[in-house]
């Protein structure tokens, strides 16, 4: 059977059976005694795979099918209860169940031994003894998760942003809603898919940030390590769990009559990143039925997280416990200008253990948005959703769906302080500090940006940019369009016009156009050089299978030289700029030639594919063609260019990653000095990654270039591995990086360059490394020239993306 039968087969099997549970059995489970609501009870049908779990206020719906059941209602430290019934229409019933006093034997404590370590022992071994019997699975899973802000959310395109400000004396409110069922799939050893059959959201989120499954954010606590956050996290019951975490019984509770020890944990050591809490294990069989656990203070990336509560539990299918939900609540703090919370509720429903899954189904495509998804009525979700909506969840959806009815006004949409400015969702222009901007050989300039997003279903997008320098009394003007094709956007045909003032080398500068504004202004230096270019080019690129990318095209551009034709500066008057250099003028026509191999793993959200880094897989390769020609193509010069790139990301131990950027260009023939490569460099006190910090922006450059970047980032490994005092506490982000870069100019290149230059006939190597705070975006760089020195041999730079 092909892959693609079987994966229609799966979701016809589900989706009938999906058709036929179409009654609703609902009600609430309460304490008997007390009257209060139990929430995130166990519900269970009898002699089945199906149930489900109430929500937070102990509320619970189950879809079944006309015919009799058996209820089975359960909850730790409770009397189990059960119902039959007759389902012929929606039913309603509520569960009151009683406490359990219960007294165990005393548990024999031999003198030095902790009887919590010999359970934990044995629940490992349990641990060990189900994974042997478990060798797939598909389950149903519904996925809800809110977050609450004092502002309501900005949202915009395909994303959203947290609004700062707030006053403490407002309340918090959910402000975003996002909810979705998926069929998730499992084989050994480590095959995973997920498709989302239906998704919704509140008015104010894009469908396409809805992606995240339940199958996706769930820890399973029976694996050995958990992620948060991106970062690993040790389970309780991890092999090698008893080397890092403390145990002590707390109590001793009963379910089903079954007893059932209540045992609190916590690392031994308060600097390793870890949980605590409380897991509940059963006796004599050992296994993980509940737990309730927390992130400890090291494991709080960046101290953002000012509270955290993880609640899973674990239920019996053919043997096999297996997880039936997954909450987890929060709250972050970012210095005190972005707060919020958020809650993410999963249930998991209707497994089917073990069964036969050929390898071939699972690909590249890790989540699916199925079609139709996005099309689900009010009537499947009422008979959908496995836990009712709590009454502020269903104010927040009234709530919100009513304020995006409202037509938004320009004004309401404007910002002094934003790069972009929306006139409407798929309108938008440059932003006020886009406006202006200062250069030499423009001088003061203005400039407007149009953006058009999203027309077409989401296939079109097209830029224009107008701008009119006041010094070189120069209009400019550019227009870039991309048109996408396939049903998942897989085809890109591009075209881009362009008669506009550009940076030379602008590939290589990483810093923006506010930097050598304000540098101009007030210093008078102006680290960029400036030429005039015209012209178009054409492309088309695919995407011809999961991995690899191809493309070709054509240029065709005319270059000319600009010189400098303003001398303003606040200060530094007696000053004067640099000259602009001359480039070699000239007309090219090129034929294009492109490929990406990307063997990442990727998410079809119904519109597009994202990659996402998922463990280490191969790097990222790219490589562009350039032929140009004098008889053929009417080009000025006869060369050929080739050129690639390689990304390579790593993670070492813990949350430390090294990433790897490789630049290379080749060329046969006379290159024009502006289509050459120039290793990124940095302008004084300055630093930015994957770049030179001892060299200056343009100072080195050729057609014939290798690069590469290494910057391995610690974190706040070390100062926690080497438990340096008050170090391993501050949440420090310690990296090292090591730049190395050979250069040269070929004989026919170097006949027509109009300036001096320096090359590297042997490797440049350069090392350093940079320190900062974890909550904040800029680092203090330290780094030595190791070779050619001279000048910068020893540079001190700060690398944030305010520059």
């Amino acid at each position: 059977m092909t892959n693609k039968k079987l994966c229609v087969l799966l979701f016809l099997i589900f989706t009938t059976s999906l058709s036929a549970q179409n009654i609703r059995l609902s009600g609430t489970v309460f304490d008997a005694k007390s009257g209060k609501s139990l929430k995130f009870a166990n519900i269970s049908v009898a002699n089945t795979t199906m149930g489900t779990a109430a929500n937070s206020e102990g509320k619970f719906i189950l879809k079944l099918s006309k015919g009799n059941y058996t209820i089975i209602v359960s909850y730790i430290g409770y009397k189990s209860d059960s119902v039959s019934v007759n389902l012929v229409s929606d039913k309603v019933v509520d569960f009151h169940l009683q406490p359990i006093p219960i007294r165990l034997n005393q548990i024999t404590v031999i003198p030095g031994e902790n009887p919590a370590l010999e359970i934990i022992k044995r629940a490992i071994e349990i641990k060990h003894a189900r994974e042997r019997k478990l060798n797939s699975y598909i389950v149903d899973i519904y996925f809800k998760g809110w977050i609450k802000t004092k502002k309501d959310i900005n949202t915009r395109g395909n994303g959203f942003s947290v609004p700062f400000g707030g006053s403490d004396s407002v309340k918090s409110k959910i402000t975003g809603i996002a909810e979705n069922e998926s069929i998730s799939y499992f084989k050994k050893p480590d095959y995973h898919k997920e498709q989302i059959i239906a998704r919704k959201q509140s008015a104010n989120f894009p469908s396409t940030i809805n992606i995240v499954t339940g199958g996706r954010m769930t820890q399973n606590f029976y694996d050995d390590e958990l992620q948060f956050f991106n970062q690993p996290i040790l389970s309780p019951i991890a092999d090698n769990a008893l080397e890092y975490y403390y145990y002590y019984i707390v109590d001793t509770l009963a379910q089903n009559n079954t007893n059932i020890f209540k045992i609190y944990f916590a690392p031994i050591s308060n600097s390793d990143p870890g949980l605590y809490g409380n897991i509940f294990i059963t006796d004599k069989t050992f296994n993980l039925v509940k737990l309730v656990v927390h992130l400890n203070n090291a494991a709080n990336v960046g101290g953002l997280l000012t509270k955290s509560t993880i609640f899973q539990q674990f239920a019996k299918f053919n043997g096999l416990y297996m997880p039936i939900d997954y909450r987890l609540f929060g709250a972050m703090n970012y210095l005190g200008i972005a707060k919020f919370s958020f809650a993410v509720n999963t249930v998991m429903q209707d497994y089917q253990i073990n069964p036969k899954i050929e390898d071939g189904f699972f690909n590249k495509a890790v989540v699916t948005v199925l079609p139709g998804a996005d099309k689900k009525d009010s009537a499947y979700w009422k008979s959908t959703v496995p836990t009712p909506y709590t009454a502020e969840e269903k104010a927040a959806y009234k709530r919100i769906d009513s304020l995006e009815a409202i037509p938004t006004t320009f004004w309401q949409r404007f910002s002094f302080l934003s790069s972009t400015i929306s006139i409407n969702d798929k309108i938008s222009m440059s932003g006020l500090r886009n406006i202006y901007n200062f250069n030499r050989v423009s001088g003061h300039a203005m400039n407007l940006r149009l953006s058009f997003q999203d027309y077409f279903d989401k296939r079109l997008y097209a830029t224009f940019k107008f701008g009119y320098g006041f010094a070189d009394k120069k209009f400019s003007t550019s227009l870039k369009s991309k048109y996408y094709l396939g049903n998942y956007r897989t085809t890109t045909l591009s075209f881009d016009a362009y008669n506009t003032i550009t940076e030379l080398f602008g590939e290589s500068d990483y810093y923006n156009v506010l930097t050598s504004t304000v540098l101009s202004w007030f210093t008078k230096y102006d680290f960029r050089d400036y030429f005039y270019k015209k012209g178009f080019k054409i492309s088309l690129k695919s995407e011809v299978s999961p991995v690899l990318k191809l493309g070709v095209g054509f240029i065709n551009r005319s270059d000319y030289s600009a010189v400098n034709n303003s001398d303003f500066s606040l200060f530094h008057k007696s000053r004067t700029y640099r000259a602009n250099p001359s480039i070699y003028e000239s007309k090219i026509n090129a034929v294009t030639a492109h490929f990406t191999l990307d063997f990442r793993d990727y998410i079809e959200d119904g519109y597009s594919r994202r990659r996402i880094w998922r463990g280490n897989v191969l790097p990222i390769i790219s490589g562009d063609f350039y032929f140009s020609n004098k008889s053929i193509l009417h080009s000025k010069l006869n060369f050929e260019m080739y050129r690639t790139s390689i990304y390579w990301r790593i993670s070492t131990f813990s949350t430390a990653v090294l990433r790897l950027n490789v630049d290379g260009i080749y060329t046969n023939g006379a290159v024009p000095y502006q289509m050459m490569y120039a290793l990124p460099g940095n302008i004084n006190a300055g630093g930015k990654s994957y770049s030179f910090r001892t060299l200056g922006i343009n100072e080195v450059f050729g057609d014939r270039v290798a690069s590469i970047n290494i910057i391995h980032n610690f974190n706040d490994e070390l100062f926690r591995l080497l438990k340096i005092p008050y170090l391993k506490d501050m949440r420090l982000r310690f990296y090292l990086y090591l730049n190395a870069a050979w250069s040269n100019i070929s004989s026919e290149s170097k006949s027509i360059l109009p300036r001096t230059y320096q090359t590297f006939q042997h490797p440049f190597y350069e090392l350093g490394f940079g320190i900062g705070q974890a909550l904040l975006p800029i680092a203090l760089e330290f780094t030595w020239k190791l070779n050619y020195r001279g000048q910068n041999n020893f540079v001190v730079g700060i690398n944030t993306f305010a520059f």
